[in-house]
């Protein structure tokens, strides 16, 4: 073998440091990703004009709204790391509200907190029972505990609420609030930076502010909640054989590992994650229960969880998304909306260009495609004033589909997700 040979063969040989650092360093990822999406964001905010794009009011609405359903998402997170599929993260989320707001008007904002969370893992202990003990299908039992959800929330509520002061049958009274973080200094110096319309300090600026004006207490919480689980799930030994139940609960059987037991405590924390996902719409985003309040967001948990692997740093990236959406939408964003446009009309120029180079002999169909809809997606971006309000309404949805159609690719679930374990199949 010559000299030229053996130095080949060795550097191909020597692990490749900085893509193995990226693949595995989900917090390198999400910085990068961040960093890209406000660059891109402040571009065009000055190219369209619109500012509220990315405001500090649109960035603490956005944490408002994406909180309650990373939340739901982490509860999935918990269940399906498990092995249990938990559809009914949206039941639980229903029972959260009603039991939020029922502790709080009677005994606080944080008995509140925890009568959410006591009554998201009822939820998820009657889940638990249907499909650890007694082997009932994953998704019947979590199609029956929305249902359920929605009935006994509904009847509680008119049960609790009616002749309250500024209660009634769908609603409860106002509720106490929980503290909020203001570090008044910084957020006025951040403040007249925001109104500079400095290109990416402004936006910067604005990001910034919304994290030290008026940052609900339960919105850290959230954040250390998401830091709590990857530790638990990835770093000790009860989150290994918590995941190894999910991944091949008959071999963890055989390593003395009691997976039912996992599997009850695991959904039983995923319907209280969830139904603090409930309490924190009830006690943050609106400050009163209504009826019909959680508007589908378990669902988008779940879809959130789905977009990110199954880990806590993509499902946090997911929720943020989806709250920004839904806050654009609240907001009456159809300016925004808009402007969104151009972004998209050049992403798909560009992933058209990238598939057509990589498919110069083949059927460029995928490429051909792509390079229309940017096309047609930048005409509309010019003959419009603004977003017509019906597909505005729509921007939350739409964006789930979008990100989960792109990101199915790369998606891998636990091996063992959703099937019926029944103890003892080791043997």
């Amino acid at each position: 073998m010559s000299g030229g040979d053996a130095a080949t063969r060795t550097r191909r040989s020597e692990p490749d440091t900085t893509s193995s650092r990226w693949r595995r360093s989900a917090l390198l990822r999400g910085t990068v990703y961040a960093v890209i999406g406000l660059v891109v964001v402040s571009i065009v905010r000055v190219i369209t004009g619109a500012d509220d794009i990315a405001s500090s009011g649109a960035i603490a609405a956005a944490l408002a709204l994406a909180a309650p359903i990373a939340l739901a998402g982490l509860g999935g997170l918990w269940s399906e790391r498990a092995g249990i599929v938990n559809i009914g993260l949206e039941g639980m989320m229903i029972l959260g509200t009603w039991g939020g707001a029922f502790f709080a008007y009677h005994y606080g904002a944080w008995a509140g907190v925890l009568g959410a969370i006591l009554l998201g893992a009822i939820g998820g202990a009657i889940h638990a029972l249907a499909t650890v003990v007694f082997g009932v299908d994953h998704i019947v039992s979590g199609v029956a505990i929305n249902t359920l959800g929605a009935g006994a929330a509904a009847y509680l509520a008119a049960r609790t609420f009616t002749g309250l002061p500024g209660g009634g049958p769908t609603q409860s009274p106002g509720l106490p609030s929980l503290p909020t973080v203001t570090i008044g200094r910084l957020a006025d110096w951040l403040g007249d930076l925001e109104q500079s319309g400095t290109f990416l300090v402004a936006d910067v600026a604005s990001v910034l502010r919304a994290f030290v004006y008026h940052l609900s207490v339960l919105t850290i919480i959230v954040a250390l909640l998401f830091v709590f689980t990857a530790w638990v799930l990835w770093r000790t030994g009860f989150g290994l054989r918590l995941r190894s139940c999910g991944e091949a609960p008959t071999a963890a059987e055989t390593l003395g590992v009691n997976v039912s037991r996992y599997k009850l405590v695991a959904t039983v924390v995923s319907g209280g994650l969830a139904g603090l996902g409930g309490g924190f719409l009830v006690l943050v985003a609106s400050g009163l229960y209504r009826d019909g309040q959680t508007g589908g967001r378990g669902f988008i948990g779940l879809a959130a969880m789905i977009f990110g692997n199954w880990r806590p740093g993509g499902l946090a990236g997911g929720a943020a998304l989806f709250g920004y959406t839904d806050a654009i939408n609240l907001r009456g964003g159809d300016d925004v909306i808009r402007a969104y446009l151009l972004p998209i009309s050049v992403f798909l120029l560009l992933w058209g260009f990238w598939q057509l180079r990589r498919h110069k002999s083949g059927k460029p169909v995928t490429g051909v495609v792509s390079v229309v809809m940017a096309v047609l997606v930048f005409v509309w971006f010019m003959i419009i004033k603004a977003m017509p309000s019906e597909i505005t309404a729509m921007t939350p949805y739409i964006a789930t589909l979008l990100v989960l159609a792109f990101a199915s690719q790369r998606l891998r679930m636990p091996k063992a997700d959703g099937l019926v374990y029944r103890r003892g199949e080791a043997s």
